[in-house]
């Protein structure tokens, strides 16, 4: 399966700067269960490809792994960098747009999948 994953130029170039700082393979994307909904979505440094990766090149430097397991989860994510006030507070994060996801916590940090 080949998912339908979109990222923003402005979560691209964030990507980017990770990898580049890191100086790793990519980032791999999975869930984890946490959290007041069940999961959350994860990025974590690749040092070692896995067999079963998913490889998502979205430019020579950035390349997302992800495990093939999770390849239905992640069909029409969209992943994006937004940056906003929060209690006065500016704050810049990665956001996650899943058409599959039931439902969301109150703080927005994790969520229910359809299905799962």
């Amino acid at each position: 399966m080949n998912p339908n994953i979109t990222v923003t130029a402005d979560a691209l170039s964030h990507i980017e700067k990770i990898i580049t700082k890191a100086l790793c393979l990519g980032l791999r994307l999975s869930v984890k269960k946490t959290g007041c909904s069940g999961y959350a979505y994860s990025f974590e440094r690749v040092e070692t490809v896995n067999e079963k990766d998913f490889l998502l090149e979205l430019a020579p430097l950035v390349k997302i792994y992800i495990d093939s397991a999770w390849l239905t989860w992640f069909d029409g994510l969209k992943i994006d960098f937004v940056e906003e006030i929060k209690m006065g507070l500016k704050q810049k994060r990665l956001t996650f747009i899943n058409t599959k996801e039931s439902a969301r916590c109150g703080c927005g940090e994790s969520f229910q999948m359809n299905g799962g």
